[in-house]
């Protein structure tokens, strides 16, 4: 049986580019819905983004880049930005446009 920390990095590898997803989208997906900040936990854990993990594609329910201060600096956001995703005092303008739900595939 996968750990909880593999399904999550397993999940979030899959997220396209220009896309994003949620803690909790996440959570639900790997069964486990009530586990949204588990998730987060499980991405800085490992520091997912050196592992080439897109961690970047992982926001709050609301679009918020919660998780930017774990990256260095403002590359969460620049990540983001290169690939199509419009950002604005750090939340993700037009979620719904951007979101990816895992259980949809």
């Amino acid at each position: 049986m996968k750990h909880f920390y593999e399904k999550v990095y397993e999940i979030t590898r899959q997220v396209p580019a220009g896309k994003v997803t949620t803690y909790g989208l996440i959570a639900r997906s790997i069964g486990s819905p009530q586990s949204a900040r588990m998730v987060g936990w499980a991405l800085n854990a490992k520091k997912a983004w050196l592992d080439g993990i897109p961690a970047h594609r992982v926001v709050n329910r609301k679009g918020f880049l919660t998780g930017s201060k774990y990256f260095p600096g403002n590359s969460m956001v620049e990540l983001l930005e290169n690939e199509g995703i419009e950002i604005d005092n750090n939340q993700i303008i037009d979620l719904d446009k951007h979101l990816w739900d895992p259980s949809q595939f």
